[in-house]
């Protein structure tokens, strides 16, 4: 399974090449499309016999987790569209063997991460998991850790494979694609060097076969969410198994991360 991003693709610095309608957004979506379709290259050459792709780039409006472009999609997988985030999980129900992050970016206040944010930029200042501080890639490999699938391979800027690899460890793959000189800064790879170190890298990581554990947390799994603002707590009371432990800071607990996540995230 692909969980896909746009802010850590190569070429991308602003919010302009991003939110849906914008004015650079056209190219955004190209080079994103561009460097999916490289790793699902990579993993078709490292035979991988179902390859499921999830847009998980919140672009805004109708454009929301529809960014790739779908005449422009590689062969050989399918593509979730439109879906809402980190919510798709049958791949992983159904013993989905490994997970791979692509344009993948770094949690909040991360001073090199391009474009760095934890969900919503306006809305959180921080997240935790039983203590551990986490950003979205975080997030995503504790659902995945959750069905006991672990995430193999990271694209995106320097500081986003950093924070993968201080999570995850020193056997996930990983495929900086730039490095930042401030959020909205970096030098770039050019999109064909970036696509071709994300096909070999995604090819690797697979192949090998040498990955890190699941990351997995000893139940009860606390999720703490920082906000921003006071306001942003208002649709989390009431919840079963959230807490509003004062206007700025909520906390779900459940036996699983996943739990914890579904009673908070859309529900």
């Amino acid at each position: 399974m692909l969980f896909c991003d746009m802010e850590g693709v190569a070429g991308i610095s602003v919010w302009e090449q991003v939110n849906g309608g914008a004015a650079l957004y056209e190219e955004g979506r190209r080079l994103y499309t561009a460097e999916v379709n490289a790793a699902v290259r990579g993993c078709k050459r490292a035979g991988a016999t179902e390859i499921v792709v999830i847009d998980g780039h919140g672009a805004g409006g109708a454009w929301n987790f529809k960014s790739l472009i779908p005449e422009q999609l590689e062969s050989g997988a399918s593509y979730v569209l439109g879906h809402a985030w980190c919510r798709y999980i049958a791949p992983l129900e159904q013993g989905c063997d490994a997970v791979l992050f692509v344009g993948a970016h770094a949690m909040a206040g991360t001073p090199d991460g391009i474009l760095c944010h934890t969900v919503s930029s306006q809305a959180w200042y921080n997240a935790t998991i039983n203590g551990t501080l986490v950003g979205e890639s975080g997030i995503v490999a504790a659902i995945a850790g959750s069905f006991n699938t672990p995430c193999v391979f990271v694209s995106g800027d320097a500081a986003t494979c950093r924070e993968v690899k201080a999570l995850l460890g020193p056997k996930v793959v990983e495929a900086p694609v730039k490095e930042g000189l401030g959020r909205y800064s970096a030098r770039h790879l050019p999109a064909s060097d970036a696509c071709a170190l994300i096909e070999g890298g995604a090819y690797k990581a697979l192949a090998a076969r040498n990955w890190p554990d699941p990351l997995r947390f000893t139940a009860p799994v606390s999720f703490d969410v920082e906000l921003a603002t006071p306001d942003r707590s208002v649709d989390m009371v009431g919840k079963p198994g959230v807490e509003v432990v004062n206007p700025r800071k909520i906390v779900s607990t459940a036996d699983t991360f996943w739990k914890a996540w579904d009673q908070f995230w859309y529900r």
